[in-house]
C-alpha cells in the first residue's frame, strides 16, 4: 500500500448501515474499497479463488454457474469447524492483496476501507489511520437484518454472537457514526467526519 495514502477504516456489526454510510462517503467523492465486493468477486464464477476452493472442498461447494454455492458452504462450515479456517486461508490472502491493490491505485483525497470483520480480524488496525464505527442500538441491528433478509431474530442474534461485541467495537474507534436515526442525520454525520478526514489527509500529505 502507497505510504501517502491516507485510509479511514469503516467497521460495524451486522445491520448497523455500514454499506449505506459507504454510499454517502463515496457520493463526496471518496475511493470506496470494500472486502465484501472483492470477497464476492473473488467466489464469482470464474473468481480467482474458485479454483483453490474446489480443490480444498470438491464439487459439492460449486454452484452450477460456477460461483460458490454459499448455502452448501454455510451447512459444510457448520459441520465441520475447519472448513471455514481452511476456506478463510484461501480468500483472506487474496482479499487482503486485492484491497491492497486498490487502496495503492486510488485516485482520491482519501480511502474508506470497509471490513465488516475489521476489529476481529485484528491485522487491518495497522492498515489505517483512522477507525471509524458505524453505531446503533442492537435492537435496531435486529430489526433490519430482519427485515431485510428474512432470517429469524434468533438467528440474527447468533450472527451477531461471534461478532465483536458493540461495546468492543465503540472502545476500539476513533470516529463513531450513529446511525439510530434517518437518513439525513446519517449524511450530515457523513459530512462532518468527510471534511475531518481531508484535513487529516492534507496534513499527512504535508509531512
Amino acid at each position: 500500500m502507497s505510504e501517502q495514502a491516507f485510509v479511514v477504516g469503516l467497521t460495524g456489526g451486522i445491520g448497523s448501515g455500514k454499506s449505506a454510510a459507504a454510499e454517502l462517503f463515496a457520493e463526496l467523492g471518496v475511493a470506496v474499497v470494500d472486502t465484501d465486493r472483492i470477497a464476492h468477486a473473488l467466489t464469482a464464477p470464474e473468481g480467482a479463488a474458485m479454483a483453490a476452493i474446489r480443490e480444498a472442498f470438491g464439487a459439492g461447494v460449486i454452484a452450477e454457474d460456477g460461483s460458490l454455492n454459499r448455502p452448501a458452504m454455510r451447512a459444510l462450515a457448520f459441520e465441520d469447524p475447519d472448513a471455514r479456517k481452511r476456506l478463510e486461508g484461501i480468500l483472506h490472502p487474496m482479499i487482503r492483496a486485492e484491497s491492497d491493490r486498490q487502496c495503492h491505485t486510488a485516485q482520491a483525497p482519501y480511502v474508506l476501507l470497509v471490513v465488516p470483520l475489521l476489529i476481529e480480524s485484528g491485522t487491518y488496525r495497522g492498515r489505517v489511520q483512522r477507525l471509524c464505527v458505524v453505531d446503533c442500538p442492537e435492537d435496531i441491528q435486529v430489526e433490519r437484518v430482519v427485515s431485510r433478509s428474512g432470517l429469524e431474530a434468533c438467528q440474527v442474534r447468533a450472527i451477531m454472537a461471534v461478532q465483536a461485541r458493540r461495546a468492543e467495537r465503540l472502545a476500539a474507534a476513533d470516529d463513531v457514526v450513529d446511525n439510530s436515526g434517518d437518513l439525513p442525520q446519517l449524511r450530515e454525520q457523513v459530512a462532518g467526519l468527510h471534511r475531518r478526514y481531508l484535513a487529516l489527509a492534507a496534513q499527512r500529505e504535508g509531512v
